[in-house]
């Protein structure tokens, strides 16, 4: 029974899994049909619509074949979409080549504008005019008449409106329309102009509704006059719109608002820097078309703008990081950019131009552009000449030469005091200083433009210098000395001032060249640029001698190194072309004496002093210290023989038929330190006989200026001569020469070699090519133009007279290239890239000059140039020559251009073989060199003893070896050198034989005159004469 129960059970189990299973079996044939209707409804769906996309498609297509009309790009971009919504490569191959010519024939077609936002432009014109007409009645027929009485009462309803839609943002919202009006719009964009002729009716409305209140002018500038360059817009599009504007005054009233600071910082925080500024172009454009405005209210407006751009500026980065953000015209910019303005952004500048343009400037500058510079303005007319008709015209014009040159005389300009400096005129002229300074240190991206803008009146820098001498009770230095140390307000303002004259007068010089300084005198007289010079030296001087740039920073900072600029502009451009007169630069309360014992000291001062204004040093002094430091990095290297240890010494042979290739074979390896010690030289002659003689330091300064002598001769092609002075630069074809870069960088070190070690070689250098090895090509102040002359005069001034040509210089077929016969090949070199399709205008020529000038200077010999710097800095440190300008680099090199002084070589001369200072042909020998022969014969004398016609730098007491003289009895190639004999028969006179027949020689190597003992003085004047003019000598002993 038991059993019979459990089999029940097992079956009844059996059977419920069943029933389960089926249930779940019919759930899942259920879920896959629906699965299946769903996918194949949805198949049959996307085959539908691919079919009506199609369809359209087609029916678009068709349409446009037939009709005469072609579709706009906008109508193509909807069909496009759709056809690559649904694209098959194999169905769709004709439809996609139909739309591709649809596409090309839609850009022939002038197509209407878009809204961004508002999708209808016919829907905006239509709320933009239920705006204008319910908020003012003036355009309401019902009100006139009869219902004239209604009119306040409407015009109650109409102002409750406009109080209503300013509560719910209405300017807010309406800036989106204008926004899109960013970039100079279409003359056919008819309803674009239209929208924005009914936005111009609803803005200036609850403005002028709510009689200017405070919120609605915070709103108005906040959403409309940020707007980039609407105004501009309006004044081109609806210039009766603008009408509106000036009648009501708004411009005043905006000036007056944001001239209280709190509500000006309030406006610039809502808008942050980018639309800051676009308010400020607007601004500035209004002030630019309402002169009586600007006149009046000249101190708010400065102030408000002053203001602004302060406000940006904080936000002004020098650099990249990884908190700022590129603006095109403020620079890198700490705080967000919206660079949905780019397009903007050259309507902006246009904008912005009218604040440093002739017409503004006139206005702001008023006060110092009325002071009278000239002097004999009223010429008395002289009484008519009777003259003869064929003379009548030239004595005609000059008479009229010489009116305009007694009309253009005037006082020069120097510091005289008298005018108070918190009067308020010298605070308006200090004020617009720091608006004009602040606009360059903000807008970082057209600092150029504003400084041409700046110094574009040529009268303007002169008369803001007069009126800058006229300032305190004695004017000029003091008074600024004073602000330095004041830190108030009114003295920050007067530093701006100065500043501002700096820069822009640095600008100015820069891009003038030498006709219009010297000859023209345009802007500055000659004799007022040594006065201003010699302001500003004085006042580096004091800035850095009592301590004010040591601890400087922030616009201390700036002033100085604006005063610094222009102070070197200015010393740069008189080493070029004298201009100030002898000693002008040196500071004669500064002893030299001081100054190296605080160098020893490293005393801060002196060391900016070295840096900044080297000039103020006596040259001879400075090379006095130049030595100074080449002596201590001797001894610091272990270089100078001591009693305990004696300096490495590196031996190389020479053989004199390749003493170039052996030179550079065995000199080239060394390292720096070997190369700025001792190096002993052995020569082979042709033979391959060593040389007699013993090299203690005169055989190596003959193979020095030997090589020397052979690395610069032109017929090398490693070195060309200028056309004009025949000075020395790299050849731009140097390039011939196999491993040429590493000649040059041989040469730099022979010639590092020759300036560590005190040798003086003659190589007269081009001026531009110096100023290059001085590294002045890499300042900011350096202009390619100004050095030009010194490798070309006669391209300069063809250079020049494009830029004075009057008319049309596209006429003469110039393009931005250079075409050069290179070994009898034309090659074409491009300035810029593709600069010979480019034609030279009015608008580039002054580009192409300076961009013709610096290939001819720089980019033609730029691998050369770099190699030899790199070798000359391999031995002489950069720091060491950067207190020399290039003439006096110059003078390191090849020693001092003035005059023999004898006195000075006779106290230094050693006498030889017999010869002393009282012996009879010493005696002779000054005598001639001091009356009979003439400078140029003292300077070949000179040559012919020491191969260098200028004496050293520090006078003949530093000349190594020293200049020697010796007694000889025989020839050169009998001289088997001094003896017992020989020494006392020269120094009692007595002669073997009379050497009459014998000319003087000399060793160079070791600056030795080899004189025989002649018996008369005109024996020795003759064979001397002879002797030097025919170049004997350079012999070893």
């Amino acid at each position: 029974m038991f059993s019979a129960s459990q089999s029940s059970k097992a079956q009844f189990l059996d059977k419920a899994r069943q029933a389960r299973e089926e249930r779940r079996e019919l759930k899942e044939r259920e879920r896959a049909a629906v699965q299946l209707q769903a996918l194949v409804r949805r198949f049959l769906c996307r085959c539908r619509l691919q079919r009506e996309i199609r369809r359209e498609v087609e029916d678009f297509f068709g349409t446009n074949e037939c009709g005469s009309n072609k579709r706009s790009a906008l109508s193509v971009f909807r069909i496009a979409r759709k056809l690559l919504f649904v694209f098959n490569p194999k169905e769709d191959k004709e439809r996609f080549e139909k739309l591709c010519r649809c596409i090309l024939n839609s850009m022939d077609v002038e197509n209407e504008p878009k809204p961004d936002i508002l999708q209808d432009s016919r829907l905006v014109n239509l709320h933009l005019t239920m705006l204008v007409t319910f908020t003012d009645t003036s355009t309401w027929k019902i009100l006139r008449g009869k219902g004239e009485t209604l009119r306040p009462a409407m015009n109650h309803i109409c102002a409750n409106i406009m109080g209503h839609l300013n509560q719910k943002g209405f300017y807010s919202v309406l800036q989106v329309s204008p926004s899109s009006a960013q970039t100079s719009p279409s003359p056919a964009c008819a309803p674009l102009l239209s929208t924005l002729k009914f936005l111009s009716l609803c803005l200036c409305s609850p403005v002028v509704a709510a009689q200017f209140s405070d919120n609605l002018l915070r709103s108005f500038l906040i959403h409309v006059m940020s707007v980039p360059a609407i105004m501009t817009h309006l004044a081109t599009l609806t210039p009766e719109r603008l009408a509106v504007i000036e009648s009501h005054d708004l411009f005043r009233k905006f000036i007056l608002f944001l001239s209280r600071e709190s509500q000006c910082r309030d406006v610039c925080v809502c808008l942050e820097g980018s639309h800051t500024l676009c308010l400020l172009g607007n601004l500035v454009f209004l002030g630019s078309m309402n002169d009586q405005v600007l006149e009046e209210e000249t101190a708010h407006f400065v102030g408000v703008l002053i203001q602004m751009l302060s406000y940006c500026q904080k936000y002004v980065s020098q650099k990249k990081s990884n908190l700022t953000h590129w603006h095109p015209v403020l620079g890198w910019f700490s705080q967000t950019v919206d660079y949905g303005l780019n397009e903007s952004m050259p309507l902006l500048t246009k904008q912005l131009q009218h604040l440093w343009g002739v017409h503004m400037i006139r206005i702001l500058f008023s006060d110092v552009l009325s002071k009278k510079l000239l002097e004999n303005q009223e010429i008395a007319q002289l009484p008519a000449q009777p003259t003869s008709p064929q003379n009548s015209l030239p004595m005609k014009n000059l008479f009229k030469r010489a009116f305009q040159k007694s009309a253009s005389v005037r006082n020069i300009l120097k510091p005289v005091g008298g005018k108070r400096v918190d009067s308020a005129e010298v605070q308006k002229v200090c004020s617009i200083c720091v608006l004009y300074q602040t606009t360059l240190t903000t807008l970082t991206q057209i600092r150029l433009q504003i400084l041409t803008g700046l110094t574009y009146l040529d009268d303007l820098l002169p008369k803001l210098w007069a009126f800058i001498c006229e300032l305190g009770p004695q004017g000029g230095l003091k008074l600024f000395l004073e602000c330095l140390n004041n830190d108030t307000e009114e003295s920050k303002r007067l530093l701006a001032m100065l500043m501002l004259f700096c820069d822009c007068s640095r600008h100015l010089i820069t891009i003038l060249d030498d006709i219009e300084v010297y000859e023209e005198q345009i802007s500055f007289k000659l004799e007022e640029l040594v006065t201003i010079s010699s302001f500003l030296n004085s006042f580096v001087f004091k800035m850095i001698w009592d301590g004010i740039v040591e601890n400087a920073r922030g616009e201390t900072l700036e002033l100085f190194h604006s005063v610094h600029g222009w102070l070197m502009v200015l010393y740069e451009r008189d080493c070029r072309r004298r201009f100030a007169p002898e000693d002008h630069w040196l500071r004669k309360d500064l002893k030299p004496s001081v100054l190296f014992q605080e160098l020893d000291k490293d005393k801060k001062r002196a060391q900016l002093l070295l840096q900044y204004i080297p000039h103020v040093i006596p040259h001879k002094n400075r090379v006095l210290l130049f030595r100074n430091m080449v002596t201590k990095e001797k001894e610091k290297l272990g270089l100078v023989e001591t009693s305990s240890a004696s300096p490495h010494v590196t031996h190389i042979t020479i053989r004199r038929s390749r003493m170039l290739e052996d030179g550079y074979e065995q000199l080239r390896q060394l390292s720096q330190n070997a190369m700025k010690g001792v190096i002993r030289v052995k020569f082979v002659n042709d033979l391959g006989v060593d040389e007699a003689g013993i090299d203690q330091d005169g055989v190596f300064k003959e193979f020095l200026e030997e090589i020397i002598k052979k690395v610069f001769d032109p017929a090398l092609n490693l070195f060309k001569t200028t056309s004009g002075d025949e000075r020395l630069y790299p050849s731009p074809t140097s390039y011939i020469h196999e491993n040429y870069l590493q000649l040059f960088e041989f040469v730099g070190k022979m010639l590092g070699k020759a300036v560590y070690e005190g040798i003086v070689v003659d190589v007269p250098f081009a001026s531009f090519f110096l100023s290059q090895l001085l590294g002045h090509h890499h300042s900011v102040f350096y202009s390619s133009v100004d050095e030009l002359p010194s490798l070309d005069s006669e391209f300069y001034k063809n250079l020049t007279s494009i830029k004075r040509y009057d008319g049309d210089i596209s006429d003469l077929g110039l393009t931005l290239s250079y075409d050069e016969d290179v070994m009898g090949q034309l090659v074409c070199h491009e300035l810029v890239p593709g600069g010979k399709t480019i034609p030279v205008t009015n608008e580039n020529k002054i580009s192409y000059i300076h961009l013709m000038a610096h290939f001819r200077m720089h980019i033609q010999i730029k691998s050369q140039t770099a190699a030899l710097i790199s070798g000359f800095r391999s031995i002489i440190k950069p720091e060491w020559i950067r207190m020399f300008s290039a003439p006096e680099l110059q003078r390191l090199i090849s020693g001092d251009n003035a005059e023999i002084d004898l006195e000075d070589l006779k106290k230094h001369t050693v006498y030889y073989g017999g010869f002393h200072g009282s012996h009879r042909v010493i005696i002779w020998l000054w005598d001639i060199l001091a009356n009979d022969f003439s400078p140029e014969e003292r300077a070949m004398f000179l040559k012919f003893v020491t191969s260098c016609s200028r004496p050293p730098l520090l006078g003949f007491a530093y000349l190594k070896p020293p200049f020697s003289i010796r007694c000889v009895e025989v020839s050169d190639d009998q001289d088997t050198g001094d003896t017992l004999g020989s020494v006392l028969r020269g120094f009692f006179t007595i002669r073997k034989k009379e050497p009459g027949g014998r000319l003087p020689t000399s060793s160079t190597c070791f600056n030795l005159l080899k004189l025989p003992n002649y018996s008369k003085k005109s024996i020795l004047r003759e064979k001397l004469r002879y002797a030097i003019s025919m170049n004997t000598g350079f012999e070893l002993s």
